[in-house]
């Protein structure tokens, strides 16, 4: 098999050491850049250390070959086939059959570590999952990525000339990292549990949308590692989609909020899409919980530097209002109102210049009409999706030929495995529980050593953190109705070997 390598210009970092910056924000002091106001103390370390022959040992002992080939083989025929081809067709039920039209066709890449350098090895592709698992055993990837299926192995690219992307999962990568103009506790690929919040309304958000406004039912969600989440919608009407399509999915759920790029930031206007109207109802219960207030978020209305410049913000048709709460909240008599008390009569306010709301002494009041009313009663739903709304790498999702990383596989800076993430229970998810490769080695060693002492479970992997996580989505992909009863058998082989 001839293999795609390309060497990167640059060396990589060292993973078993700290850098200077990361120490310092582990250490509670200041994050990596000095930007963040409200840094955390006594934040987690996110960099495990680990080593080459510590990774082959999870690619040989653990790595889910058998479920990753089952899950990507997509054994039911495609809705596309011919007639011709559906009668040629064994069985709907055929596991061989989808299996060998899609997974040796699939794209994999192979990023390795060679003394400091990152060699590149696109294009290679496996006929079953044996194949998968003697190639990741020999080449000990420091990373994996999965690409699209195309029409012919990627492996033999160079000597096809039709050489074309058939069918791809649609994936959303959603990263912290473009969060940094609205978080104030960490920046860059620092992260913490108060900034993390931000994923948990992503994946809500982004959850949603994909299930009620586009059908699609199988929708799973990974850890990346790091920083961020990723999705992979496995449907076969999202595997299909085209590059056009896919970029009209994506930018169906992209909103302009404020950043380097766009000083203005969002500008909505009244009556609001239906999509953003629930989006808000998820997200402005999260804005008043995990944004506003100084411990359990990001301050924006615990200080007074920080409320000025929300009130700053109000456009021009709120100006009675920016002057009203900046005497009253400014107020020493006042010092008891809590954040989310702040928020609640900042929307009560704009409610009465609006039209919407009574003043104190019962009359109704509209100051405003037109434009300026627009606007700020538009406000509020502006400033929450500036603080919250999902912010996509919407280059991730346009195109077919775009590779992710897999899951299951180790982050190379963190050591963290990329786990599922349950989406009922995203608000228990915490990153900095998430295994790492030295810790589930060790339980696996000392699960093994009991099994030689007898006193041991029925499953190589009943003692060790990556099996629960394996199990939920193994069983998550079971209950699917797209999926076949022999993939299903095939799971459950994998799940208990």
């Amino acid at each position: 098999m001839t293999a795609d390598v390309t060497m990167t210009l640059h060396p990589t970092e060292a993973e078993a050491t700290l850098s200077e910056a990361e120490a310092k924000v582990n250490a509670g002091n200041e994050n990596g850049d000095g930007a963040a106001t409200n840094a955390c103390t006594n934040m987690p370390v996110n960099k495990v250390q680990f080593d080459t022959n510590q990774l082959a040992m999870y690619y040989a002992r653990l790595y889910p070959y058998e479920f990753m080939y089952d899950w990507l083989s997509y054994h039911v025929p495609s809705a596309s086939a011919t007639i011709q081809d559906k009668k040629n067709t064994p069985s709907r039920n055929s596991s061989a059959n989808n299996a060998c039209n899609v997974f040796p066709k699939r794209e994999w890449s192979f990023t390795l570590n060679v003394r400091g350098e990152e060699i590149y090895m696109r294009y290679q592709s496996f006929l079953n999952a044996e194949e998968f698992s003697a190639a990741v055993r020999k080449r000990n990837p420091h990373k994996i990525d999965i690409g699209a299926v195309f029409s012919h192995p990627p492996k033999d690219h160079k000597t096809i000339k039709n050489f074309t992307t058939v069918q791809r999962e649609l994936v959303f990568d959603i990263d912290l990292t473009d969060y940094d103009p609205v978080r104030t506790c960490c920046s860059g690929a620092n992260i913490c549990r108060k900034c993390w919040k931000f994923m948990n309304m992503a994946v809500k958000v982004m959850d949603v949308g994909l299930k009620e406004d586009f059908g699609f039912e199988h929708v799973y969600w990974f850890y990346s590692g790091r920083r961020g989440v990723h999705a992979w919608i496995s449907d076969e009407a999202a595997r299909m989609l085209s590059n056009e399509a896919r970029s009209a999915v994506a930018h169906y759920f992209e909103v302009e909020c404020e950043s380097a790029q766009n000083k203005e930031g969002l500008k909505l206007h009244a009556p609001i899409h239906p999509m953003l109207a629930r989006a808000y109802s998820i997200l402005e219960p999260m804005f008043v919980d995990s944004i506003i207030p100084e411990k359990e978020g990001q301050g924006l209305l615990a200080n007074e530097e920080n409320w000025m410049k929300v009130l700053n913000s109000l456009p021009s048709g709120g100006k009675i209002i920016r002057t009203n709460l900046a005497e009253k909240w400014n107020n020493n008599s006042n010092e008891s109102l809590t954040p989310s008390e702040k928020w609640e009569d900042l929307k009560r306010q704009i409610g009465i210049v609006v039209g919407k709301g009574k003043s104190n002494k019962g009359k109704g009041a509209q100051y405003l009409k037109g434009d300026e009313r627009e606007r700020l009663e538009m406000w509020p739903y502006e400033t929450v999706f500036k603080y919250t709304y999902p912010r996509l790498d919407i280059n991730v999702s346009t195109h077919q030929n775009h590779l992710l990383k897999s899951p299951f596989c180790i982050h190379p800076k963190t050591g963290r495995v990329c786990i599922p993430i349950q989406v009922d229970k995203i608000d228990s998810f915490d990153p900095f529980s998430v295994p790492t490769l030295p810790q589930i080695l060790s339980e696996l060693d000392e699960y093994e050593k009991k099994q030689n002492d007898g006193d041991g479970g029925d499953s190589r992997l009943a003692k060790n953190k990556l099996e629960k996580f394996l199990f939920s989505l193994s069983q998550t992909i079971e209950a699917s109705a797209e999926y076949s009863t022999e993939e299903g058998k095939g799971l459950k082989r994998c799940r208990g070997r």
